[in-house]
């Protein structure tokens, strides 16, 4: 079983992963550049696997009707992606410590990507979100 740790950038949230991550997936829509700055590189987990270690500055801001974001309150820091309907929570990659295991692997809502960039490294381009891109397998219990 795999184990990845991660936090934000004062320390305020810390979480561990226990199970797999998917491949990294960069959104290009507007809203994740909007409230980030740029695209997101962002894996993904089972809810389960996730467990939030500290806490304390802990945000979440419910973004639309689908989703909700989770950041550092302190720092600032863009850590979490969880839909409305459960399944998955998305975690950003830059959130990880290293090694991280996982690589590139599409980019989706491409046609919302900003003017000032160009797409070209050779992945999967997907028009829409998530749905185009799964989550590993989870690993049978025993």
């Amino acid at each position: 079983m795999s184990l990845t740790k991660g936090r934000c950038q004062c320390g305020g949230v810390e979480f561990t992963v226990n199970g797999p991550l998917r491949d990294v997936v960069y959104c290009h829509c507007k809203m994740c550049r909007r409230l980030t700055g740029h695209l997101v590189a962002a894996t993904a987990c089972a809810p389960s696997h996730l467990s939030i270690d500290r806490s304390g500055t802990l945000r979440w801001y419910a973004s639309s009707a689908e989703a909700s974001r989770g950041f550092c309150g302190n720092c600032g820091s863009n850590l979490f992606w969880k839909p409305a309907g459960g399944g998955h929570i998305s975690i950003w990659a830059g959130a990880l410590d290293e090694p991280t295991g996982i690589k590139a692997a599409a980019h989706i809502y491409v046609e919302a990507k900003g003017d000032y960039y160009t797409i070209d490294d050779g992945l999967p381009q997907h028009i829409g979100g998530e749905h185009d891109v799964r989550l590993p397998a989870t690993p049978a219990a025993g």
